[in-house]
């Protein structure tokens, strides 16, 4: 199958880029990565978590050392436990218990939104059949009607027993047929989708052999939700035949793959600004100012600017913005207009 050698290949030669990479290169590599994941496959869903939350979460578990880490909530630590327990220990067996606990983990307060829902469980119908739903009450357009929660124990047995056995199926094959298969069966009240994404991760991991991750599934499935949605519903809805389904996936997967080349020389030059100043002293206004501008700061930096995110005096702004041009950090941008604004020296963002 062409489809699949391509992408087996690109993910070779991009695991070969990294492994040339130092070891806290390839590790903000994997930061950033699973940090969109987590975003992304919530996104999918309609749920938007705070990214400094998430990544503070993940770089505390993975123990790399971040600036700025900021208390993080039960639902974040939640969806970050379950993606890495999946990433991570992805060589680990899956059963039904180490499901039930992401399940628990997705919905610490046994609620989704306002409704009540049974957690580290599988489903059991007491409200009607498991419905993939879109549009307003009394005109709702039913997309999918999962098999009957009496059926589910039998079927994820044999999902499991499947997903855990050593078989002549590709790695990457057999992260397609996972995902389709569990949100198939739609196991649970809520978070099918995360939890089929989690799986799909899992096994690309396995795919790679490496607890590193580089591409995010799971950010261009975000960009591409539309066409998701309704290749799954399709596949669903039609007879046995999977094969429109997994040259989808493998063709979503490349795109990741592509995204994931063009941000990581982003990656690599923010990480290597802070290898390269590493015995510079910064204030931590200062700190929180270049981390900010290396992530994309909106507009222009001013002084106001500074002055604002930073909740500091004009003057102390000023004095900090002309200790690092003394420093060789920051120059000031040609033109400028009414006000100055600054760049940093030798960095393309």
């Amino acid at each position: 199958m062409l489809p699949l050698s391509n992408v087996r290949h690109r993910q070779g030669r991009l695991l070969g880029k990294l492994e040339s990479l130092g070891f806290h290169l390839r590790e903000e590599a994997t930061l950033e990565t699973l940090t969109q994941d987590v975003i992304k496959s919530s996104e999918i869903e309609g749920e938007k978590l705070p990214p400094d939350q998430v990544r503070s979460s993940i770089a505390r578990r993975l123990g790399i050392e971040i600036a700025g880490e900021v208390s993080v909530s039960r639902n974040v630590e939640g969806v970050v436990e379950m993606m890495l327990d999946a990433t991570q220990n992805f060589e680990a067996l899956l059963t039904d218990d180490r499901l039930f606990g992401w399940h628990a983990a997705l919905f610490p307060t046994a609620r989704s939104g306002m409704q009540k829902i049974k957690a580290g469980t599988w489903r059991n119908d007491e409200r009607g059949p498991m419905q993939v739903v879109s549009g307003p009450i009394g005109k709702e357009r039913i997309h999918f009607e999962a098999p009957e929660a009496t059926r589910v124990p039998g079927e994820m047995t044999r999902f499991l027993q499947w997903f855990n056995e050593t078989d002549s199926i590709d790695a990457v094959l057999k992260a397609a047929i996972a995902h389709l298969w569990f949100v198939t069966i739609h196991p649970f009240d809520d978070g099918n989708g995360r939890i089929a994404r989690a799986i799909a991760d899992m096994q690309l991991s396995r795919a790679d052999k490496s607890r590193q991750r580089f591409y995010s599934m799971s950010a261009q499935i975000q960009r591409e939700r539309n066409a998701y949605y309704e290749i799954l519903e399709k596949t669903q809805k039609g007879n046995l035949d999977i094969t429109t389904w997994i040259r989808w996936f493998l063709d979503c997967l490349d795109r990741s793959i592509s995204s994931s080349e063009e941000n990581l020389s982003g990656v690599i030059n923010k990480a290597r600004f802070w290898e390269t100043h590493q015995t510079v002293s910064f204030n931590d206004r200062q700190r929180k100012i270049l981390a900010k501008f290396i992530d994309g700061l909106e507009g222009k930096l001013t002084s106001s600017k500074w002055a604002k995110i930073t909740n500091c005096s004009p003057d102390t702004a000023l004095r900090d913005i002309q200790d690092l041009i003394e420093k060789g950090i920051l120059e000031k941008e040609e033109g400028g207009g009414r006000s100055t604004s600054y760049r940093v020296r030798g960095l393309q963002v």
